[in-house]
């Protein structure tokens, strides 16, 4: 499954910070974040929780860019 959420970021660099802390947490098959558009597509992993997931996305691109964030 695919779900694309609208994000708020500063700059590409922490976008990138961001994409990179998506595609780290478990349950996330693949993940971009589109700095201009700003958008985050996410694909999951079969058999999980798609909100736990997301929001364990969030905890993770908060820790690298604590400005940021990820609408649920």
């Amino acid at each position: 499954m695919k779900k694309v959420y609208k994000i708020d970021v500063d700059c590409a660099a922490c976008a990138n910070l961001m994409e990179e802390a998506a595609k780290n947490t478990p349950g996330v098959k693949d993940a971009t974040v589109n700095f201009m558009g700003l958008k985050m597509k996410v694909e999951f992993e079969e058999g999980h929780d798609v909100k736990t997931v997301m929001e364990n996305v969030r905890n993770n691109c908060k820790r690298v860019e604590d400005d940021c964030e990820v609408y649920l």
